[in-house]
């Protein structure tokens, strides 16, 4: 198994580095995806999308490849005790 990125997603400058595909950082996790409130703004858009890009390195992070961090702990973990 190969390691994942870990995003620490209330760290200002991973908010900076970790981006939509469009290049917002209003992202948020939700239920294995992600979500943006400025795509979701878009008339005829959702703001769901799958992977991060990496505004550094370019490449592109599926969700499953990236362990979200938060104050308390892995934003994952917290995910799966409540589901």
């Amino acid at each position: 198994m190969s390691s994942k990125e870990v995003v620490r997603i209330e760290d200002r400058q991973d908010r900076w580095r970790y981006v939509c595909p469009c290049g917002h950082r209003s992202w948020e996790p939700t239920n294995h995806h992600f979500w943006c409130r400025h795509c979701a703004a878009r008339e005829g858009v959702d703001g769901v999308f799958h992977e991060l890009r990496d505004k550094k390195t370019g490449a592109h992070l599926a969700r499953e490849r990236v362990r979200l961090m938060t104050s308390i702990g892995p934003y994952d973990d917290i995910d799966e005790e409540g589901g």
